[in-house]
C-alpha cells in the first residue's frame, strides 16, 4: 500500500518510489535538522527565560557575612527570650525528638513597621552561625503564570542543599503578607488589614477630618484608631460597599499552595539513582535526610495571610513585636546615643522615652540620626538634649511652611490652640501635653500633641470624657473669646468630640443605657412595639443622637465654665505662643504655673500689670477681627527677670 501512495506522488512505478525514499530523506536531512534546531532553541530560549525570571528576588548570607546578634537587638527582650528557645532546637533537636516531639519549623513575627522584625530574624541567623537566606517581598510577584511555582520549587531546593551542607538553614520571608491569601468577599465592612492601612497611612486623619488645627493630635493613638475606624465604617455603609480581600493575592493562588506544599508536603526520596535505579532493581529508596529548614516570616498585616499558613506544622509560633516598652524605650536610646558623642544625662534619656511612646527602634534611630545632623549643622560633634527635642518635633510635626500669619488670624489661631491646651493641662490626668504650636504645617494651622503619661492598655470613661472636653474646647474658647464667633477650624474637632460620644453611647457602656447599639444593629432589634423595621430604625438612631447631643452640651457647658475661670492662662499661654510659636509640654505648664521652663520664663505671667496688657492686646485683636483689619496697639513683650 505504501509503494503504490508513493508511486502516485512520484510519478513512477511502485518498486522505484520504494527506492528513492532513503534518497529523498538524505536530501531533506538539512531542513529536517533546522526545523529541529528551531524547536530546540524556541524551548530553550522559553526554559531560560522562566529559569532566569525564577531566580531572582532571594539573597544569601553566609555565616561569615552576618555580624548581627540578639545584643544588637534592642527593647524586645521578651520576644528574644522565646526566639532563644527555638535556636536551641535547631541547634539541638535531638533534645525533643528522643522524647518524641518535633522541632518548631516556623515562626512568624508580626507588629507596626519599624518594630526589629527584620532584624531580629538576622540576629537569629548570626547566633546559630547558619546561613540565613533572605527573600525579597516582591520576589513571587510575576508576569507570567508559574514562575512563583518555579521560584518556590528553586528556593526550596536550595535551602534543602543549605541544610545539609551547614546543618541547618535560615530562610526569611519578608512582608509575609505578599504571598497572598485565597481570600474570601465581606459584607461586614472594611477587613482588618485595610482598616489598618487606614489608620497607619500618613494622611488618613487628615482626609477623615477635615481640620485647621489638627485636633485629634491631642488623642492617645489607640482612641484615633477607634475614631478613624468608626468613620470608615460609617463611610463604608453608607456608599453599600463591599470590600474584597484579594482572592489569588500577590503572589497567586498557584504559588502559595506550592509554598504550602513545601512547608509541610512529603517529602520524596533524594537523587536518580535512589529513586529510580534502586526501585528498578526491587529496592527499597532510601528514607530523605532530616532538613533542618527554619522559616522566619514578618508581617504587619497578619490578618491578610492564608489561615492554611498559619497552621501548626507550617508556622508554629507566632509572636507580637510591638512598640517598646518604657524600660525597652530607654535601652534602645542608650544603645543609639552610645555609637555618637552626647552629653544626655541619665534623667534626660529617662524623660526622652517617657515623651516618646509608640515610638519604635526605627523610629528612636532616625531621630537620634536627625539630632545629630542638626549638630553637625549648628557646627558641633556633641548632640544635646536640645538637638533630640527638635528633632522629636521636626519628625512629629515635619517642616513648618514658613507662613507668616496677618496678626489678627495669629492671635485667634493662638487662642484656639491656647484654650486645647489649657483644658487639657487641668481637667486629663492620664496624658501629658507633648508639643503646643501655631507654626503651620502640611495639614494644620496649629496643633496641641498629647501623650500618654504611662504605658497604659486600658480606657475609662472619665477619660474619654476629658478628651471630649479638650476636643470642644476650641468651639467653647472661640466663642468665649470672640464674642459668641467662632472658625470653620473647630470641625475636626467637633467630629471627634462626637465620634467619642457615639462610642461611649452606643458601644462601650458609658452612656446613660446599657444596651449596646451594635448588637441592636446586628439582631435587627430596636424599640418595643410594632411598626416597620425602618422606621424602627429611624427611632432608635434618633434616640442614640439625642442621647449624645444630651452627653455633649453637658460636657460644653463644663469646659465654658473652664475657659471662664482659666481666661488668665489661655490668654498668657496664647501670648506665649505668639511669641515662641513652638512650646514644649515643660513650656506649656511654665506658663500656665507661673515657673521657669526650658524655653519660656512663665513668672511674668503672673504679674498684674502684665497681665493688663495682655488683655488690652486681645480686646485689641477682637476689635481688628470684627472690623477684618489690623490691631491698633503691638503684641507685648516682657522681658525675662
Amino acid at each position: 500500500m505504501l509503494s503504490i501512495v508513493l508511486a502516485v506522488a512520484y510519478k513512477t512505478s511502485p518498486v522505484l518510489a520504494l527506492f528513492q525514499v532513503p534518497a529523498l530523506f538524505v536530501k531533506s536531512l538539512p531542513l529536517i535538522g533546522q526545523l529541529i534546531f528551531a524547536v530546540i532553541f524556541g524551548a530553550i530560549q522559553i526554559l531560560g527565560i522562566f529559569w532566569a525570571m525564577s531566580r531572582g528576588g532571594i539573597d544569601t548570607y553566609f555565616p561569615d557575612d552576618i555580624q548581627t546578634r540578639f545584643s544588637d537587638v534592642w527593647g524586645q527582650d521578651h520576644v528574644l527570650e522565646r526566639l532563644r528557645e527555638n535556636l536551641v532546637f535547631l541547634e539541638d533537636p535531638d533534645s525533643i525528638e528522643k522524647m518524641g516531639g518535633y522541632v518548631p519549623s516556623g515562626i512568624l513575627l508580626w507588629g507596626p513597621p519599624g518594630t526589629g522584625k527584620t532584624l531580629m530574624a538576622e540576629a537569629m541567623a548570626g547566633e546559630t552561625g547558619k546561613p540565613f537566606v533572605f527573600v525579597d517581598p516582591g520576589a513571587f510577584q510575576n508576569m507570567f503564570f508559574g514562575v512563583g511555582i518555579l521560584k518556590v520549587k528553586s528556593l526550596f531546593r536550595k535551602l534543602r542543599k543549605l541544610a545539609l551542607r551547614y546543618g541547618g538553614v535560615i530562610v526569611f520571608f519578608d512582608e509575609a503578607d505578599s504571598l497572598g491569601s485565597r481570600g474570601s468577599i465581606s459584607s461586614k465592612g472594611l477587613p482588618k488589614n485595610s482598616l489598618s492601612n487606614k489608620v497607619d497611612s500618613e494622611n488618613s486623619l487628615s482626609k477623615l477630618f477635615d481640620t485647621s488645627c489638627h485636633g485629634n493630635s491631642f488623642l492617645n493613638p489607640t482612641l484615633m484608631q477607634q475614631i478613624v475606624a468608626q468613620s470608615v465604617r460609617e463611610s463604608e455603609a453608607a456608599a453599600g460597599q463591599q470590600v474584597a480581600s484579594g482572592v489569588f493575592g500577590g503572589g497567586g493562588m498557584g504559588t502559595l499552595q506550592a509554598l504550602l506544599t513545601e512547608l509541610s508536603g512529603l517529602k520524596k526520596p533524594r537523587g536518580f539513582f535512589n529513586r529510580i535505579v534502586r526501585r528498578t532493581l526491587g529496592m527499597k529508596p532510601k528514607n530523605p535526610p532530616k532538613y533542618r529548614i527554619l522559616v522566619v516570616m514578618a508581617t504587619n498585616m497578619p490578618d491578610a495571610l492564608d489561615e492554611a499558613l498559619l497552621r501548626p506544622g507550617r508556622i508554629d509560633r507566632m509572636y507580637r513585636v510591638g512598640y517598646p516598652a518604657k524600660p525597652g524605650r530607654i535601652k534602645t536610646y542608650k544603645g543609639y546615643l552610645n555609637k555618637i558623642t552626647n552629653n544626655l544625662s541619665e534623667d534626660e534619656v529617662d524623660k526622652l522615652a517617657t515623651i516618646t511612646p509608640y515610638a519604635s527602634g526605627a523610629k528612636i534611630k532616625d531621630m537620634v540620626n536627625e539630632a545629630l545632623i542638626m549638630a553637625i549643622r549648628d557646627g558641633r560633634e556633641i548632640v544635646t538634649y536640645s538637638d533630640v527635642i527638635k528633632a522629636k518635633q521636626l519628625k512629629d510635626l515635619g517642616p513648618s511652611e514658613n507662613v507668616e500669619y496677618i496678626e489678627r488670624e495669629r492671635h485667634a489661631t493662638a487662642i484656639h490652640e491656647a484654650c486645647h491646651a489649657v483644658t487639657a493641662y487641668r481637667k486629663r490626668k492620664n496624658m501629658m501635653i507633648d508639643i503646643a504650636t501655631i507654626e503651620k504645617g502640611s495639614s494644620y494651622l496649629g496643633m496641641v500633641s498629647s501623650i500618654p503619661a504611662d504605658d497604659l492598655f486600658t480606657s475609662w470613661k472619665t477619660d474619654y470624657e476629658a478628651d471630649i472636653l479638650v476636643s470642644l474646647a476650641s468651639l467653647a474658647g472661640e466663642r468665649e473669646f470672640f464674642d459668641g464667633d467662632n472658625s470653620s477650624g473647630v470641625s475636626g474637632d467637633l467630629e471627634s468630640a462626637t465620634t467619642i460620644a457615639s462610642l461611649m453611647e452606643g458601644y462601650w457602656g458609658m452612656g446613660s443605657t446599657i444596651s449596646s447599639h451594635a448588637a441592636t444593629q446586628r439582631t435587627a432589634t430596636g424599640t418595643p412595639g410594632g411598626g416597620k423595621p425602618e422606621e424602627k430604625g429611624r427611632q432608635m438612631r434618633q434616640a442614640l443622637g439625642d442621647r449624645i447631643e444630651r452627653n455633649l452640651v453637658r460636657l460644653y457647658d463644663e469646659v465654658q465654665i473652664l475657659l471662664r475661670k482659666n481666661r488668665k492662662e489661655v490668654l498668657s499661654l496664647a501670648h506665649a505662643l505668639e511669641i515662641y510659636k513652638t512650646l514644649s509640654g515643660e513650656d506649656v505648664a511654665a506658663v500656665i504655673d507661673g515657673k521657669v521652663g526650658p524655653l519660656v520664663d512663665g513668672r511674668p505671667y503672673k504679674i498684674a500689670a502684665n497681665l493688663k496688657r495682655i488683655e488690652e492686646y486681645h480686646k485689641a485683636a477682637l476689635i481688628a477681627h470684627k472690623n477684618h483689619e489690623n490691631p491698633k496697639i503691638a503684641i507685648p513683650r516682657f522681658s525675662k527677670k
